[in-house]
């Protein structure tokens, strides 16, 4: 088989925009060389702290600003929940009376999500409180969509700049010999399914979107929001069953019988579907994607001292970068759980509850009636 002539230095040019996904590891940058001059480069490597880590690093750094995203074009910035819920009211003129009876307090504590702090006889006393809180929760759900459609997107293009890199690597090994065509196929097939899923990524983020567009009453006046770059964190510990019970018995009390049965049901499953968002979404954002990213930053150690090849490397940043897209997910599904279980305690009935699918954005389960 004929030697790849530069394998190694290619390798590093393909890993060294992958290595910020999604954290970034802490090396000494290397002095200045030229972009193409690869040998050079490596004939500088033994001078470095951290050997091939610190070429990454600097190339990493040296290649950004020609790859940088433009920026958003978008229009109405839209950074918090509260926002989107306040300019949902607005398409809602018919909500101005109910929300001015309602008062200040109750209005803010609508906007910002605190709604277990909401008097429980709220609804049955200001009417058309219901259409308020109706309306407030279809804005926060939209905004949590939209945010999380978004971030997946930008993770779903990292993955797809490393198959690409990938399969780029292997065609040139292909060229000189030292692959076979068969060799390349599973590095090509990957390549296509992370265009597939960029696509898919793409379309969920433009649906996202257009809901949110749609609930703001803005369509045809702008084609979407400027939304923040992440979801807020999820709180360490969530509301425990014995306060969660003593408010949805308080606002029971306040309901006629027929609804006041139906409500019992849907707060047992707003409450269990609540539970079940926040423990995996610990988990999928603790103990996974920490492990993940620890094997990550070991592979890159073994890569760098030649343990591991730049083939391991690459499985090991898009398994990475998986597990983030999926933290994503199970974060969204936190945050909308929380919206439906807000809703119930003030006497709502949501027509279905997150089914906790993933970041595919899966159809959500039939709610209890």
């Amino acid at each position: 088989m004929k030697p790849l002539f530069s394998h190694r230095a290619t390798s590093q040019l393909l890993v060294a925009g992958l290595l910020a996904l999604p954290f970034a590891l802490a090396a000494q940058t290397a002095s200045p060389t030229q972009e193409a001059d690869w040998r050079r480069a490596n004939d500088a490597v033994g001078a470095l702290k951290r050997g091939h880590a610190d070429v990454l690093k600097w190339e990493q750094a040296n290649t950004s600003a020609a790859t940088a995203t433009p920026a958003s074009t978008l229009g109405v910035a839209m950074p918090t929940t509260e926002v989107a819920v306040r300019m949902a009211w607005t398409v809602h003129r018919d909500l101005a009376r109910a929300l001015a009876r309602l008062g200040p307090k109750n209005e803010q504590l609508i906007a910002e999500g605190r709604w277990t702090e909401l008097d429980p006889s709220l609804q049955r006393r200001v009417e058309d409180a219901s259409e308020v809180l109706e309306v407030a929760a279809a804005g926060r759900k939209a905004w949590i969509e939209a945010v999380a459609a978004q971030q997946v997107l930008k993770h779903q293009r990292d993955m797809l700049e490393a198959a690409q890199a990938a399969y780029e690597l292997g065609q040139r090994m292909v060229t000189v010999g030292n692959w076979s065509k068969l060799q390349l196929s599973p590095v090509q097939l990957a390549a296509s399914n992370a265009r597939m899923n960029l696509r898919r990524a793409q379309q969920a983020a433009a649906q996202a979107q257009a809901n949110l567009v749609k609930t703001m009453g803005q369509t045809g006046l702008q084609d979407g929001f400027e939304l923040p770059d992440q979801l807020p964190a999820i709180p360490v510990q969530p509301m425990t069953a014995a306060e969660l019970q003593k408010r949805a018995e308080a606002v029971r009390s306040h309901l006629p019988d027929a609804e006041s049965l139906r409500n019992r049901a849907l707060s047992k499953s707003a409450m269990n579907v609540y539970w079940a968002a926040h423990a995996l979404a610990q988990d999928s954002q603790g103990d996974i994607l920490k492990t993940r990213e620890f094997i990550t930053e070991e592979t890159v150690l073994h890569y760098n001292g030649m343990l591991k090849s730049v083939w391991d490397l690459l499985d090991e940043v898009r398994n990475q970068s998986q597990a983030t897209v999926d933290a994503i997910g199970a974060q969204r599904d936190f945050w909308i759980a929380e919206a439906d279980l807000q809703w119930v305690l003030q006497g709502g009935e949501p027509d279905s509850f997150v089914s906790l699918g993933g970041a595919g954005g899966d159809a959500p389960a039939a709610a209890a009636h």
